[in-house]
């Protein structure tokens, strides 16, 4: 029994003075190094402090003055004054303009959202995919939006598949009654416009099963209906 308290002091001392021994090489690195780590403490206290400034002192007002600049530009999106809204009017930026001057800002990245949805009403399909593809969000009712819109300008290009995977996506993001079960309904579409009525069966027994609440669960049985029937037939 003495003996391995005995063994137990040996080891518990040997730990103390292992961490003395770092302790002590810490303090020497400390004191060899004061100069390299105060100077590399006093940048990082700069890039701190500017990165707080920059957002203060100039992103701040640019922002609050690109949205005054985009107040117009949606206000002729709402009143489908398409050009208007993407171009300006002369006195006020388009959502082209408001990207170009104001970057960095939440303002610029909102607009290429509407500068997406502008290019979708005007047929210009390649253009919404550009100005689509630069937007980003993580909300529930905007970012699924750019999403289904980007669906849509790839489905126009003739490119389904990629549309089916943006309508996917949307639904996914967006998580709720209103927009998840119109977006699986165009991805099955897609997939119907395909021949692939496997995958669009397996959509629509998502959306009765899963949103069957909604708008788009009220004639669910039929297109399940439909999708079995042309699985049959290729049998």
């Amino acid at each position: 029994m003495a003996q391995k308290l005995d063994k137990q002091v040996n080891k518990t001392e040997e730990r103390i003075v292992a961490v003395e021994e770092a302790f002590s090489k810490t303090e020497q690195f400390i004191e060899q190094n004061q100069k390299i780590i105060l100077i590399i403490i006093g940048i990082i206290i700069i890039v701190i402090l500017g990165f707080f400034g920059f957002k203060r002192f100039y992103l701040a007002p640019r922002e609050k003055e690109a949205q005054g600049q985009m107040f117009m530009a949606q206000k002729y999106f709402e009143q489908d004054s398409i050009r208007k809204a993407l171009n300006g009017d002369g006195q006020y930026l388009g959502f082209l303009a408001i990207i170009d001057e104001y970057g960095m800002t939440k303002s610029s990245n909102l607009s290429h959202y509407y500068a997406g949805m502008c290019y979708l009403k005007l047929g210009q399909f390649e253009s919404a995919v550009e100005q689509l593809k630069k937007f980003s969000a993580d909300d529930k009712i905007i970012g699924p939006l750019a999403k289904g819109g980007l669906g849509d300008a790839y489905v126009e290009l003739k490119d389904i598949s990629k549309g089916i995977g943006c309508y996917k996506d949307a639904a996914d993001q967006a998580k709720n009654e209103f927009l998840s079960p119109y977006f699986l309904m165009k991805a099955a579409m897609g997939y119907t416009e395909l021949g692939d009525f496997e995958n669009a069966l397996k959509i629509y027994r998502k959306v009765k099963d899963d949103y069957g609440r909604s708008n788009e669960a009220r004639d669910i049985e039929k297109y399940i209906a439909f999708a079995e029937g042309k699985i049959r037939e290729k049998k």
